[in-house]
């Protein structure tokens, strides 16, 4: 049976509840995996590209299946598809928690991002259908910063349940405490949430969603495979052939257009310039936060040899710049001085970058959290000016009628630009790790031949195990599998000194290896300053007076069920 929405349902807010904890459940995994990543590497013996895999399978799958997730709501239902995806997303998250083998995983992790794609689009369309206007606007807003809250959530307690090793499940833990959680949100919003549809809802576009995901995947999978490989000439290959399929859906999406059919991507959206160039803008900021999130962590685990606990307790910080940011933007900033305070924000992340990179190379492994907190507060800052307004300022740039076409396409490029940016960093850090391995050594070779004078080791002997360690801490730096020891890290048998000297060069090894993953880190760090400062140039493109809006989010008639 079925009626127009005539009066407040009163269990409005009970439902609010529920889908606020799906949002959260989605928000938390994009973040959660990071700071397990070195847990994860060493159990399951992952090769870094597989790493790579595990957190980009996510974010690709969820935006491969967002904007077609949410027309499979307008035209079945969205609390049909809601539960759809909650039950997906929740046996998918058993599945990364069982998982035995890093191809398992990554496995998962695409069918938790595709079931993520299916059930986050519901939500907003569920509190446009459930609540009047005059409650809609607080609701988003509360909606809006449980999401905001979600990235720092999840470092902290990844860390915490990564280091509590609960019944001895590690880093299993993070995938496996979704199941409880979905459960209840699942019996929970099948009797609290009433049940919508549109009644002109768009058509779907699958091929016009297989072509843009291949487009993808054959750039990101080269470029994730690529180093470990030696760049066989088929990963070009693939590389040209992407820019042909896209060239192919962006044909294919007009010809959709032009037949008067609903395409995927409304390229219409494009005749706004300023639109066009702020989604390129968006695109390339999540590229460099997407690399980011993926070195950050490694240098403070695989780095400087923290635990996941003290790296997700750290990272805090960058939330709280984050959520001081986008406050003071939202709030104050953005309705007065528009676009600008996107370029300022950029510019702040940008300086953010710069000075912890510095740092890092300053304080080596000694640096410590609470010297982390300036470049982690700055860096938050500047990520949280832009993230907050962006949207709803280059949502202004196109007409209101084209409000929900663009904001999928906006969410989608985030999603995609964390992806290409984990696979780009990728190459990046770990070619120059291997190139500038020479770095640590140096700076840690005085200290050895020191010691190894002071406790009477021949100058010919010292040669002999200088050469062996310069050669065993350029392997760790080159080895796409972290896991395996390289034959010349092998204690020799005839080692003078034995368990001494075998102790110095343990300790040696882990200094030269924290030196040459802050210079890492500091290298990759200019490179995202780098696409920061493309970005700011992006957002000058915005009109001068283009100002944050707070328009109404009238949903169209709606068909809801009772």
């Amino acid at each position: 049976m079925t009626s127009p929405t005539t009066t407040a349902d009163p269990r409005r807010w009970i439902a609010f509840a529920v889908v606020l904890a799906a949002g959260f459940m989605d928000l938390l995994d994009v973040t959660i995996v990071n700071v397990a990543v070195p847990s994860i590497q060493s159990d399951l013996r992952a090769e870094y590209s597989q790493i790579e895999w595990i957190i980009a399978a996510y974010v690709l799958a969820f935006a491969a299946v967002l904007i077609t997730g949410g027309r499979l709501g307008d035209i079945y239902g969205r609390k049909r598809v809601f539960l759809l995806g909650m039950a997906g997303f929740t046996l998918a998250s058993a599945a990364c928690g069982l998982a035995t083998d890093p191809d398992v995983l990554i496995a998962a992790r695409f069918a938790q991002g595709a079931m993520g794609g299916l059930m986050v689009p519901q939500i907003l369309a569920i509190i446009q259908t459930t609540f009047p206007k005059e409650e809609r606007a607080k609701a988003i807003a509360v909606y809006s910063g449980v999401g905001g809250s979600a990235s720092a959530v999840g470092l902290a307690l990844g860390g915490i349940l990564v280091q509590a090793d609960l019944f001895g499940l590690g880093w299993r833990t993070i995938f496996l405490v979704n199941i409880p959680v979905g459960i209840a949100a699942f019996v929970a919003a099948w009797f609290v949430m009433s049940d919508s549809k549109s009644p002109a809802a768009p058509r779907l576009d699958p091929v016009g969603m297989v072509l843009a995901m291949a487009a993808v995947l054959l750039l990101v999978f080269p470029l994730a495979e690529g180093r470990r490989l030696g760049w066989p000439a088929w990963t070009f290959a693939m590389m040209a052939a992407a820019a042909g399929v896209f060239v192919a859906f962006l044909f294919y999406e007009r010809s959709l257009t032009r037949a008067g059919r609903s395409p995927l991507v409304d390229l219409g959206l494009f005749r706004s310039r300023p639109f066009a160039v702020g989604l390129g803008s968006w695109l390339l900021f999540w590229i460099g936060m997407g690399g980011f999130f993926l070195v950050w962590t490694l240098f403070m685990q695989a780095g400087l040899g923290w635990t996941p606990m003290r790296a997700g307790l750290t990272a805090v910080f960058f939330a709280v710049g984050a959520g001081v940011g986008a406050g003071v933007s939202v709030g104050v900033l953005a309705a007065r001085f528009g676009r600008r305070v996107l370029i300022i924000g950029a510019l702040i992340n940008a300086a953010g970058f710069g000075i912890y990179g510095a740092m890092a190379v300053r304080y080596g492994s000694e640096f410590a959290s609470w010297q982390m907190v300036l470049p982690l507060i700055v860096t938050g800052a500047g990520f949280g000016m832009v993230v907050a307004p962006t949207i709803d300022l280059l949502l202004g740039q196109v007409p209101l009628r084209e409000a929900g076409s663009a904001s999928g396409l906006l969410n989608t490029g985030q999603q995609l630009g964390t992806a290409l940016g984990v696979a780009l960093v990728g190459v990046l850090f770990f070619t120059v790790l291997d190139h500038d391995s020479d770095r640590g050594v140096a700076e840690v070779t005085p200290q050895i031949r020191a010691e190894l004078a002071a406790d009477g080791v021949p100058v010919s002997a010292q040669d002999q195990i200088v050469a062996g360690f310069g050669a065993c801490v350029g392997a760790r730096s080159a080895q796409a599998d972290p896991t395996v020891v390289p034959d010349s890290c092998l204690p020799p048998t005839n080692l003078p000194g034995g368990d001494e000297v075998s102790r110095l060069l343990a300790d040696a090894g882990a200094e030269a290896n924290a030196v040459n993953f802050a210079e890492t880190f500091r290298y990759t760090l200019y490179y995202g300053m780098g696409i920061l400062l493309l970005v700011c140039l992006g957002f000058f493109a915005l009109p001068k007076e283009a100002k944050l809006e707070q328009r109404p989010l009238d949903p169209e008639p709606e068909i809801v069920t009772v």
